[in-house]
């Protein structure tokens, strides 16, 4: 039984490769190429896998025909490997050599070692949703509701309580003062409502929170 733990990782540097040219690895390589190097193996690639190319964001390598010695010198360097191709017993010859080589594996129609969740980013905050993929439709249907809720305000709060806090750090010794203040901050809706206009409006707004010996921050 697989014991998943929810985890933020830096891909930065780590060699992402992904067998299989179509809908399923365009999906795959447009999610990961931001975060790390991407390499997409195949016999014939997506326009939407070129375009990706072509903008310098991922490799493609043509193949006609993969063996086992194959598989294994692409997969060399690889940190997460992605078998979606559309022939079942390919991928699980790739995840199987994958697995042997230690290498971390994102199964499309199976359960493997890494399972890319439903997200929603609002600037440095990101929600991960997952079902451990029992029900992909429903955890399409709780990002939506989610994302009705987190707004993009979340986003100018998380950056305003960043702010406050390293500033607070210079002013106020006691970190449970500290804390306080910040949480009423979050719970004001004065503030909320004015990231409405601006930012810097919520930051006046929030600057009643502080003593007025520590309104220069």
């Amino acid at each position: 039984m697989k014991m998943f733990l929810p985890l933020m990782l830096d891909l930065s540097g780590k060699d992402v490769l992904i067998f299989g040219g179509g809908n399923v690895g365009e999906r795959k390589a447009s999610f990961f190429s931001g975060a790390s190097r991407v390499t997409v193996i195949s016999r014939e690639f997506t326009p939407g896998l070129t375009d990706l190319s072509e903008n310098g964001k991922i490799k493609l390598i043509k193949v006609q025909d993969l063996n086992d010695d194959l598989i294994l010198r692409y997969m060399k360097n690889a940190f997460i490997v992605i078998p979606a191709t559309s022939d079942t017993i390919l991928n699980d010859n790739i995840a199987s050599i994958a697995e042997r080589c230690e290498k971390l594996v994102n199964r499309v129609d199976d359960m493997g070692d890494v399972i890319v969740p439903s997200i929603i980013r609002r600037g440095d905050i990101i929600l991960a949703i997952s079902t451990l993929g029992k029900s992909p439709a429903l955890s399409k249907f709780m990002r939506q509701r989610l994302e009705e809720v987190i707004t993009p305000e979340f986003s100018q709060m998380a950056e305003l309580q960043n702010e406050f806090r390293e500033k607070l750090k210079l002013k106020v010794k006691d970190q449970k003062e500290r804390s306080e203040i910040l949480w009423n901050i979050i719970n004001d809706c004065d503030v909320w409502r004015a990231f409405g206009d601006s930012y810097e409006k919520a930051y006046m707004v929030a600057l009643k929170h502080i003593g007025q010996d520590r309104k220069t921050l």
